[in-house]
């Protein structure tokens, strides 16, 4: 079963900041959130999260 992350869990689970969490968002560089409840609500599958971490670890190894 997958865990869905609000958003204070997830700039805590990364270390980013809201603002840079919607600006790489925007760029495409971010995992899109599930809306919930018509939209209003924002949230993240853990899974996705905890595999963009890795990325980032990746990508710091390869460079």
């Amino acid at each position: 079963m997958t865990t869905l992350l609000r958003l204070p869990a997830v700039t805590a689970r990364t270390g980013l900041s809201r603002s840079k969490l919607y600006e790489l968002l925007e760029r495409g560089e971010f995992p899109r959130p599930v809306k919930l409840g018509g939209g209003r609500l924002n949230v993240w599958p853990d899974n996705e999260i905890a595999a963009w971490i890795e990325s980032q670890i990746e990508a710091r190894e390869v460079a």
